[in-house]
């Protein structure tokens, strides 16, 4: 890459833990030449990570990253260059974060019959009265010595058959490609490879999402392995698909993901910024 992009991290107007502004100054000083700021289900940090990203004459990318139910799981599709003040994008997002107020509500719920009294007040004042999602009810439960870390709390509590885990009712992959093309925005398969699917059912995924307008998968991501990104370049060539790169960087919590250290896409990818026009 001539350039250095990183197109899917979180500040705290989602699950991060640095300010979409710090984000934007972490990823300057790690040597991103173009960033892009895509929390979950929320466009609330992007004026100011836009506004950051210009006094560090930093390419900035606006996006979020949309919660789909497809096939009774969750998938995430990122937004890619998505207008802020979108009607359609943001009524989309608001009908998602009120089904994600009343879960934070019901986990609290669930954990307290457990005997874990406060997870929901707990994880709310970690989420600073934004966005709740079920990492801030991880951090709460490390910090209150129910598990040692983000990834026992989760084994323990917070996915599917734990006392904790409340299933997703997100939007449909069809509304959400619409809600970010209407923005103007590309929507891209996240971290493909993490899913817990077949192979053929991968492949369905991707054919209904090429389908109904979307145009890329994200090769490379912070949580895919070498052998993932060929894999999955190979699969957006058979689809005609793009490819996108992002490290999914939620924070400096989690120091095996870093801002600025994304392989080159493998030969023979179309990179989704290859005709964008970026400003600094």
């Amino acid at each position: 890459m001539p350039t250095r992009f990183d197109l899917h991290a979180h500040s705290t107007a989602s699950d991060g833990t640095l300010s979409p502004a710090q984000l934007m100054q972490r990823a300057h000083a790690a040597g991103v030449e173009v960033m892009a700021l895509t929390d979950h289900d929320t466009l609330e940090g992007l004026p100011e990570a836009a506004a950051e990203a210009r006094e560090l004459g930093l390419g900035f990318v606006p996006g979020v990253e949309v919660s789909v139910s497809w096939q009774a799981i969750t998938v995430h599709i990122v937004g890619l260059g998505v207008a802020w003040d979108s009607e359609v994008l943001g009524r989309g997002l608001a009908g998602l974060r009120e089904f994600r107020d009343w879960r934070a509500e019901e986990m609290g719920r669930r954990l307290a019959k457990t005997g874990i009294e406060g997870a929901y007040e707990g994880a709310r004042e970690l989420s600073n009265g934004r966005l709740i999602s079920r990492t801030h009810f991880a951090r709460f439960l490390v910090k209150s010595r129910h598990a040692p870390d983000v990834r026992a709390v989760f084994r323990k509590f917070l996915v599917n058959g734990k006392p904790g885990f409340v299933s997703g009712q997100w939007a449909e992959l069809e509304d959400a490609v619409r809600w970010i093309r209407s923005a103007g925005g590309q929507a891209v398969i996240a971290h493909p490879a993490r899913y817990p699917l077949t192979r053929g059912k991968l492949r369905r995924l991707i054919s209904e999402f090429s389908e109904v307008g979307g145009a890329a998968l994200e090769v490379v991501s912070g949580s895919h392995s070498r052998d993932d990104y060929f894999t999955m370049a190979r699969h957006a060539r058979d689809f005609g698909l793009l490819a996108s790169a992002g490290s999914d960087y939620h924070g400096p919590e989690h120091p095996w993901i870093e801002l600025g250290r994304l392989p080159d896409l493998p030969d023979g990818c179309n990179a989704i910024w290859k005709e964008w026009k970026i400003s600094h």
